[in-house]
């Protein structure tokens, strides 16, 4: 019946937009990288595609590319404004940048550029950065837009030498914000998003949850109706490479006769509303009967079935999920703090775009709500209901440990409080004996698979609890050591380097995580750049081993502390995370060991002089621990990475 009248409604909807000719398209294109392909979709001026990159400043001769400028544009305009600039166009756009310092100082910077036409200004290169130049230059007939990102301070008015600026018409940027946790010019991926609301411009940059730079600019005042959208860049008497390695971009066109645009929307508009509403209803109907009839089977067949709420309740207690009362947003939901029965909770909301929603759902209360610790965080209640998925845990009035280890990158300072080394200790020792309950202490094994700074949250004395069992498993053997998956879970620079090679988890890849963990609070630092999937070359983990090697390890201890902790305490702990982080998965210490160590009860472990190599399989170790058994090292399939 549902799909019968949405089918009448779709063919009443196509005649209509028939009968007004009216096209509404948008400008959408995704490069993943470039290649010689990709060169009639692209506009070069003193640039071309090399190394499966745009080139923007580049010399085909091979010749010096001192005192350079160059622009590299998309072919297609779009339309950014219409109707005497009353319709105005968003849009979106990621791209990576890779700038590469070639002489004593970079030199001079790259831009991405909204402009009225795609030519290259003569005489732009050094200063000018490809967008203007002596003559045009703060004048009108620029026509251009840019986001500078500048590697040269080439006016006194540049805030330093390495900065994201916003340019009007001008490359004395309306604002400047220093770049004090990123290097433009070392030659790093810089991943960078633009936005444009019609409103206000908001750049994000290196995967910053907030924005750098946000400003309020109405580009319709600068812009004419139809512009082109690229990059332009320059060197000076110093020269870097400036490369732009892939670039997406999705824009609204607003194009069409804007009287026949207002017919088609008072015709068209309610029967798309109406269309909408019978697809959403009969969606919501199907899926309603699909999970109701397993989800409160399967969470009231398990022991100890935590309470379960009612959506009213829990939308009374959150003030209809406010935004001012949100605590924080992850991977798999934001969370809310709320009062219920004159109680303070915290009651996370599965987000709708979580890739296993259900599955993490049911984990979640299924394993943290039949477990009794103080060191984990105690899950109160649940709810599904009307297609919601809720949680109800006690609420943490310190929220997680990252907030205070590591340094606030959007102000460019620590956060309110730095934990002190006793305060640091007693975490490290309150989530390890939260872990050794899991591993060794539970009715049936659990892993966890997703140890990280996030997910230890902080009670109103600074005491840890382990949350977010979203992507916990039970194991029913108790001798049992892994657990068999199609995709590896968890986050990017916790996972142990044998996580990429077998669909599995274990405690070994548990203890891995928890081996970071320790390192981060002890170091201050974050494990190490988690848009790649192995980045173990390139975390905390290889620095430790650096350091150590150096005979310098101490080095690493959080510069906040001020020296104020025991060097002995210290190193134990770093060596310690170094033993956990083993790339052997036989010779990390188990959950028992490290609480030994951390109690004085036995000596850290010991460690090679150099980091060992990566090898897979793992040789066995001579001997096993006697409260755990390994098993084999057969590979399994090759699995896809889900990250967090």
């Amino acid at each position: 019946m549902c799909f019968s009248l949405m089918a009448k409604f779709l063919i009443l909807a196509i005649l209509m937009g028939s009968a007004a000719h009216i096209q509404v398209s948008s400008l959408h294109f995704n490069f993943q990288s470039f290649t010689e392909q990709n060169r009639n979709e692209l506009s070069f001026d003193n640039s071309t595609v090399a190394k499966s990159a745009i080139q923007v400043t580049y010399d085909v001769r091979g010749a010096p590319i001192t005192n350079q400028s160059g622009r590299a544009i998309y072919k297609d305009q779009f339309q950014l404004w219409r109707d005497n600039k009353n319709v105005k166009a968003t849009f979106s756009t990621t791209f990576v940048l890779n700038i590469l310092n070639q002489t004593a100082q970079p030199g001079e910077g790259l831009a991405f550029v909204i402009a009225g036409n795609k030519d290259l200004p003569e005489n732009s290169e050094g200063q000018w950065l490809g967008i203007v130049n002596g003559i045009t230059n703060g004048t009108n007939q620029s026509q251009i837009v840019a986001i500078e990102f500048d590697t040269k301070k080439s006016y006194e008015q540049d805030i330093n030498d390495n900065h994201v600026g916003l340019d009007v018409n001008s490359v004395y940027s309306i604002r400047q914000v220093p770049l004090t946790r990123v290097n433009l010019a070392n030659g790093t991926d810089i991943k960078v998003q633009v936005r444009y609301d019609g409103q206000n411009i908001t750049v994000f940059v290196a995967n910053m949850e907030t924005p750098l730079l946000s400003e309020p600019i109405d580009l319709s005042e600068y812009l004419p109706e139809k512009v082109f959208v690229g990059f332009s860049a320059s060197t000076g008497d110093d020269t870097q490479l400036n490369c732009v390695k892939s670039w997406a971009f999705d824009g609204s066109d607003i194009g069409g006769d804007s009287k026949a645009f207002r017919v088609l929307i008072a015709v068209l508009v309610p029967a798309v509303v109406l269309l909408a509403g019978v697809a959403f209803y009969c969606w919501r109907r199907y899926r309603a009967r699909e999970l109701d009839d397993d989800i409160e089977g399967l969470i009231n067949g398990t022991n100890l079935a935590p309470k379960k709420f009612r959506l009213k309740e829990l939308k009374k207690a959150t003030g209809n999920f406010n935004p001012k009362n949100k605590l924080g947003k992850g991977g798999f939901g934001t969370v809310y703090k709320g009062i219920w029965r004159n109680k303070e909770i915290a009651v996370k909301r599965v987000s709708e775009t979580s890739r296993q929603g259900k599955q993490e759902f049911i984990a979640e209360v299924t394993t943290i709500g039949s477990l009794r610790h103080r060191n984990l965080v105690k899950l109160i209640g649940w709810c599904y209901e009307r297609h919601d998925f809720l949680l109800v845990y006690e609420y943490m009035p310190n929220g997680s440990l990252d907030k205070f280890i590591f340094y606030d990158e959007t102000n460019s300072g620590p956060g309110e409080v730095t934990l002190n080394w006793e305060k640091r200790l007693s975490v490290i020792h309150g989530t390890s004996q939260a872990l050794d309950y899991l591993h060794n202490g539970s009715e049936k094994r659990v892993l966890h698979r997703d140890i990280k700074s996030s997910n230890i949250m902080l009670d109103s004395e600074f005491n840890a609890r382990l949350g977010d069992f979203g992507l916990a498993r039970t194991i029913q053997e108790n001798l049992k050591t892994h657990h068999s998956t199609k995709e590896i879970a968890g986050t990017p620079g916790y996972m142990a380097p044998e996580s990429f090679l077998v669909g599995r988890a274990t405690i070994e890849t548990d203890i891995y995580a928890f081996g970071v963990l320790i390192l981060e609070v002890a170091c201050g630092r974050k494990p190490g750049n988690q848009s790649e999937q192995n980045s173990y070359n390139n975390s905390i983990v290889h620095w430790l081993w650096e350091l150590r090697r150096k005979g310098r390890i101490l080095d690493a201890a959080d510069s906040r502390l001020g020296g104020e902790f025991s060097e002995k305490e210290m190193e134990c702990v770093l060596i310690l995370g170094l033993a956990c982080c083993h790339p052997n998965p036989h010779l990390r210490p188990s959950m028992k060991t490290v609480l030994q160590v951390l109690s004085g009860e036995a000596d850290p472990p010991v460690l090679p002089p150099e980091r060992p190599s990566f090898v897979w399989p793992a040789m066995p170790p001579s001997f096993v621990e006697s409260d755990y058994t390994h098993t084999g090292s057969q590979l399994d399939p090759f699995s896809d990475l889900t990250g967090r």
